[in-house]
């Protein structure tokens, strides 16, 4: 799913991120299918520690943010760091549009005309056209509709769209820079545009919390420059941001222009970058418990700042797990380079759009037929269905409707290519 692995230049193939993007659906659909049972596989409050776990599965989608700051950016750092050929702009965009929209929109379109044909009427395009242009996580009336995940794929493609233009922003800013000092120079504006991101979304919780209020400009300016800027949940910039961070990293400790002991210390200290990081999710997962459901009651105290920080705090605890995969032992590595969890990392954009709806056509339509009362069994059969229809379902995506797309952008991404070097 996001995050995916063309980048805007070369393909960027590194297997144990298959591994990890795998994860990073699994996750998120063991959140959804842990709501559709009410989380009823134990008492929530008397088990609080499984309950944090099962029920953060939805910060995947945080995984997938990450992931995507990470690939998407390596062309672009490897030319501000070391002078490499800038990447060209009509081919990420090419390859990003025929890498995500054909997919998206046979998924759109079989889900309107299946289960929500009220967006083909007249009064409802409007809203239709939203999520048609990636706009859908912008407005109160399409956010989480028609398909729940849907959401983060606008804020995947805004992402997109954006990105050529920070890291051209990057490049005003650093090309003055001598190369020995780019990294640094790199590191300070990234983590500005985490400081922007958290900004927005301080900003942005405080005026969709008063509808009245306003600065500077007329509210209804200010309503427009939110749908823009914030949408409902924000725009996520300083999970994109974390990912840049690492890539920026990784392409310096990979150049054999730069100073060995830098790859060597990262490797050395992967194992503690691992430990930190499940750290910061496990006490992120208590957290998010405490949040919605009123557990662990000695972080009601943190319960203010969570909307503000707590997807910075997620994509820091995720960014070095990915830190520490990347350059950690063989026995770190392993497990994530399986071949049928790479499997499921290659399908997983399909995954990650059809598996809520055909989880919502068992729920509605199989289960009721089938007179389960054991709570475990109904839970089991939910993976049951999941792996006998959703798989194959995404699988059958996959090959009709994302892979000729991503074939038809390399042979044109090369005769592109060609062309500019001519």
């Amino acid at each position: 799913m996001l995050g995916d692995r063309q980048t805007g230049g070369k393909q960027n193939n590194i297997a144990v991120l298959d591994g990890v993007r795998a994860v990073a659906f699994l996750m998120v659909m063991v959140f959804h299918i842990n709501r559709m049972t009410g989380d009823s596989l134990w008492n929530r409050m008397a088990n609080q520690i499984a309950s944090s776990v099962s029920t953060a599965g939805g910060t995947g989608v945080t995984l997938f943010f990450v992931l995507s700051g990470f690939l998407l950016f390596m062309p672009f750092a490897k030319s501000l760091l070391f002078n490499n050929p800038w990447p060209l702009g009509r081919v990420f965009y090419l390859r990003r549009f025929l890498r995500i929209i054909p997919g998206y929109y046979v998924c759109l379109f079989i889900i309107v005309l299946t289960t929500h044909p009220e967006y083909l009427q007249r009064a409802n395009l409007k809203y239709l056209f939203l999520f048609v242009t990636f706009f859908m996580d912008s407005s109160r009336t399409t956010f989480r509709q028609i398909n729940g995940p849907f959401w983060t794929l606008a804020t995947e493609w805004q992402f997109y769209m954006l990105l050529p233009l920070i890291a051209l922003a990057f490049l005003w800013l650093v090309k003055n820079v001598p190369q020995r000092y780019r990294l640094q120079m790199v590191t300070m504006w990234l983590g500005a545009l985490i400081v922007l991101g958290l900004s927005v979304r301080l900003f942005g919780e405080y005026f969709m919390a008063n509808p009245t209020k306003t600065v500077l400009v007329p509210r209804s300016l200010l309503n427009v420059i939110l749908f823009f800027s914030y949408g409902i949940t924000g725009k996520y910039t300083e999970d994109f941001a974390v990912g840049m961070f690492i890539s920026l990293c990784y392409i310096y400790a990979q150049h054999p222009s730069t100073n060995r002991k830098f790859g060597e210390t990262w490797q050395r200290l992967s194992l503690w970058l691992w430990g930190i990081g499940i750290l910061i999710c496990f006490f992120d997962a208590m957290w998010h418990f405490n949040h919605e459901m009123h557990g662990w009651p000695f972080l009601n105290g943190l319960l203010p700042a969570y909307d503000w920080i707590n997807e910075m705090m997620l994509s820091f605890g995720f960014g070095a797990c990915i830190a520490a995969i990347l350059y950690g032992p063989t026995s770190l590595k392993r497990p994530f380079e399986w071949a049928p969890l790479r499997w499921v990392g290659l399908i997983s954009y399909s995954l990650y759009m059809w598996h809520l709806p055909l989880l919502i056509l068992f729920q509605s339509r199989v289960l009721p037929l089938l007179h389960i009362s054991n709570k475990f069994v109904a839970y089991s059969t939910y993976w049951l269905w999941g792996f006998i229809v959703i798989f194959p379902i995404a699988f059958l995506s996959f090959i009709l409707t994302e892979k000729p797309w991503m074939k038809l952008g390399d042979r044109w991404r090369g005769q592109i290519e060609k062309q500019h070097r001519e």
